[in-house]
């Protein structure tokens, strides 16, 4: 990749802060869509992909609500709605095609450098989470994108899927588990660089240690960004700016004063992971194995037993355990959500404090337990567990979004500017997983003139665009079929429930 020194004014077609898996993928389409345009990143740290996409500050799960129990919520009469987990599945489904894409036409490298088979499964415990799930279990297994999947209440069938669940566990208590074998382990900040370097060979070029103070609109219409790179001042102008830097993304689009930023404000949350890299416990678990939230707990915080694969070392992980700091990234300032503050998202944002006060108390409550205590809910899904093969890391920081009427949102939302000259993005998961159907958004609400042109290349990059794949099971069929062989995913033979 390139860096550069410049200090003096530039412009650009296309400037992109922030290098995470956003950024690289929004830069990847553009370079296919529009090769002649120039595109610039400006990442304020020394790397790609630290922040979030870190490999070991995320789940690396692959979101495809295959596991996620918090994409499949209960009612009070005991109905479960699906909806979600349709949707995610389906806006996976389109990353997975762009990943296809590029390995095919030689702009990624081999597969396994960022992408690993990993079945997913749910697991519960108890009377009642048991009926959920089985109600779970019965609507997916009905809907042509979660064919395949499994259901079992037999212990011994969970112990040939995972056997450390099973490890220590009271043969009395009723549980249940799903099964599917098409779930993958996605190694984010790999493919981050991966994308970023590919790009660079065609002309991509980015900034590190650049860190951006300010964004504004000219009196030409084309935005200036400033800040430091190296303690020197640097000015760029470019004709589009996309702001993907992760928590800080707020602040910098209340500075470009777009109106469409009012009464946005963002409530961060931190999270810690225990990780084991014991080659004997590891051996014996490979899935990502995920429960229900506990009360209170924000959907990010589900609790799940991971295989993580990072630069070739197959790990466990288990968490979150859900934390505060006022930062909104995880290099980030302890002042960063005051200074995120303004008069028109003061009051939402006190409403949604009122309105969340069970989530406060849960991180409170995570906030002052004990090692030990937060050790027993890795008991939970690993009875044998032994303290002395965990240790603790720091996962990445997330801001949920805040929205204008007060109300937390969890998932990511897209800022786009009226004209189509400024986007960004606040909020985090399914954050990743979803990015190129996220970048398809981005690029049809802000090149409006470009978009139905660029619709033959859009097929060809992603063959299901414009389709809905839940209506269409022979499409979904296929385009399963067709990324699982170029990706590397053969899908192994899955022991028959007894």
């Amino acid at each position: 990749m390139t860096e550069t020194n410049q200090s003096q004014q530039t412009t650009t077609d296309v400037l992109l802060i922030g290098g995470g898996i956003m950024s690289a993928t929004l830069a990847t389409m553009i370079a296919e869509l529009e090769p002649s345009w120039t595109i610039r990143v400006l990442e304020r740290l020394d790397r790609p992909a630290r922040e979030s996409t870190g490999p070991w500050n995320n789940a690396g799960t692959g979101h495809a609500a295959l596991c996620e129990l918090n994409y499949t919520p209960q009612a009070e009469d005991g109905s479960v709605d699906i909806s979600k987990a349709v949707v995610v599945n389906e806006q996976f489904a389109l990353s997975r095609q762009l990943w296809s894409f590029l390995v095919e036409n030689g702009r990624l490298p081999s597969a396994d450098a960022f992408i690993h088979p990993t079945p997913h499964m749910s697991f519960v415990w108890g009377a009642d989470n048991v009926a959920y799930l089985r109600e779970r279990h019965r609507l997916l297994s009905e809907h042509p994108l979660f064919e395949g999947m499994l259901y079992t209440e037999d212990p011994e069938q969970i112990r040939a899927w995972a056997p450390l669940l099973l490890e220590g566990r009271d043969s009395d208590e009723p549980i249940a588990a799903t099964y599917a074998v098409q779930g993958t382990d996605v190694d984010f900040g790999a493919l981050t660089e991966l994308l970023l370097g590919s790009v660079a060979e065609r002309g991509l070029t980015v900034d590190y240690n650049a860190d951006v103070s300010k964004v504004k609109r000219a009196d030409d219409g084309l935005w200036i960004v400033k800040g430091k790179k190296d303690g020197q001042k640097f000015e760029h102008r470019a004709r589009f700016v996309f702001v993907g830097a992760g928590g800080r993304a707020l602040t910098l689009l209340q500075k470009s004063k777009i109106p469409e930023i009012k009464g946005f404000g963002g409530f961060p949350v931190s999270g810690e992971f225990l990780r084991t890299d014991n080659p004997e416990i590891v051996a014996r678990h490979h899935a990502k194995v995920y429960g229900k939230a506990a009360v209170g707990a924000p959907p990010m915080s589900v609790p799940h037993l991971d295989t993580r694969v990072v630069n070739g070392k197959t790990s466990l992980m288990f968490g979150p355990y859900a934390g505060f700091s006022p930062r909104y990234l995880k290099h980030g300032s302890l002042l960063d959500m005051f200074k995120a503050i303004r008069w028109h998202n003061l009051i939402p944002m006190m409403r949604s404090g009122l309105a969340n006060i069970p989530l406060t108390i849960y991180l409170i409550t995570q906030l002052i337990s004990r090692p030990k205590t937060k050790f027993k809910d890795l008991l939970d899904f690993f009875p044998d567990a032994d303290m002395k093969d965990w240790q603790k890391i720091i996962a990445g920081q997330r801001v949920q979004v805040i929205r204008p009427n007060g109300v937390l949102q969890f998932g990511t939302e897209v800022i786009t500017h009226a004209d189509g000259s400024i986007a960004g993005l606040l909020g985090a998961s399914p954050g990743a997983s979803t990015a190129a159907p996220i970048m398809f958004e981005v690029l049809e609400r802000c090149f409006p003139s470009q978009w139905d042109g660029w619709q033959p290349k859009l097929t060809e990059m992603v063959p299901s665009h414009g389709h809905k794949l839940s209506d269409e099971p022979g499409l979904a069929r296929e385009v399963q079929k067709r990324t699982a062989e170029v990706l590397g995913l053969d899908l192994p033979e899955v022991p028959e429930v007894a």
